[in-house]
């Protein structure tokens, strides 16, 4: 009997070590906690990490300070987060890139998913393929069977090389069948202006960056790439309507260091939701062309894992290489 009664308050008291020590009591967080953008301050992503970064610290009432670590294609920052203290504390900021560096980088600091863990998808935005108004094509069916008969004679412009705009057009010739030239810039802006003036037919961009040109007349959207249609624009088709299965859309969210509690993760997630869905952040995003989600940890979790295996498929079958 006594051996079972020391047995028993054993196992009691390995119990309670085994609670995480934040959870012993409600002062988390204890001091500031840290948010990690990987960019130099400006761009969309700062502007969404200071408004998250606003209503935490309501939340929390507790200060979020932002750490800007730019370089390396985010992964900079995102290895700063790798490395951190799982104590929730520490948290990073994160986009696409997350999802597509693990194809196209050769020797990564970190490793993706045993590393890091996916806290919230903050929110979307949707990429579309933009045409020059003398394209015949008025829709995808149109294009691809123009691009089937004219193999290689089409070509595509984006911001970059290895960028999730490149990467849909790469992914729409492997599920079409075609064969179009990528015509890579430096950023959107000079992408924009060589369609515009026809020196290239298509473009993959950033819907919101690129629709006011389809205001004026001086480009047409043929279809967004997001497997759902817009929000927004929900007069627009997606191209998975008619290329089943096309997915490929800008994401940003939030991550912490895998060693975070469970627990931590899923209330630091609730927190984002609830300030993601309050009507002024909203409202926001909407201006710089998003749309809030707010998502949990395990969706968050789920999409990174699917993301990172498709791109890596698509980088493979590409065989894109960064210069």
């Amino acid at each position: 009997m006594i051996r079972r009664t020391l047995l028993s308050l054993a196992a009691a008291l390995l119990g309670c070590a085994a609670v995480p020590s934040w959870a012993q009591s409600e002062a988390w967080p204890s001091r500031p906690v840290t948010l990690v953008v990987p960019f130099a301050p400006g761009g969309p992503t700062d502007t969404v990490a200071r408004l998250l970064a606003e209503r935490l610290q309501a939340q929390w009432k507790q200060t979020v300070v932002l750490d800007y670590k730019p370089g390396g294609g985010t992964m900079v920052g995102t290895q700063a987060v790798a490395r951190a203290n799982g104590d929730g504390h520490t948290l990073g900021m994160a986009i696409s890139a997350l999802m597509i560096n693990p194809a196209l980088q050769p020797k990564m600091p970190y490793d993706t998913l045993k590393d890091l863990a996916p806290v919230a998808l903050i929110g979307q935005a949707h990429f579309g393929l933009f045409a020059h108004p003398s394209l015949e094509a008025k829709n995808i069916a149109e294009l691809v069977a123009y691009a089937q008969r004219n193999p290689g004679k089409l070509s595509y412009a984006t911001p970059g090389i290895g960028t999730g705009t490149h990467l849909a057009g790469e992914l729409m010739q492997t599920l079409a069948g075609v064969q179009m030239v990528h015509v890579p810039y430096r950023g959107s802006a000079p992408a924009q202006q060589d369609v515009i003036a026809g020196r290239v037919p298509l473009l993959f961009d950033v819907q919101f960056s690129a629709m006011p040109f389809v205001r004026e007349g001086r480009l047409k959207l043929l279809a967004l790439a997001s497997p759902k249609r817009s929000q927004q624009t929900p007069e627009v088709p997606t191209m998975d309507e008619t290329l089943p299965g096309f997915s490929a859309m800008s994401l940003i969210g939030v991550i912490a260091p895998r060693a975070t509690p469970r627990a931590l993760v899923d209330r630091i997630a609730g927190d984002i939701a609830t300030a993601v869905r309050s009507t002024e952040m909203g409202a926001r995003m909407a201006q710089l062309g998003m749309e809030p989600v707010g998502s949990s940890a395990q969706e968050y979790e789920a999409i990174v894992r699917t993301e990172i295996a498709k791109w890596a498929q698509v980088v493979k079958t590409a065989g894109i290489k960064l210069e």
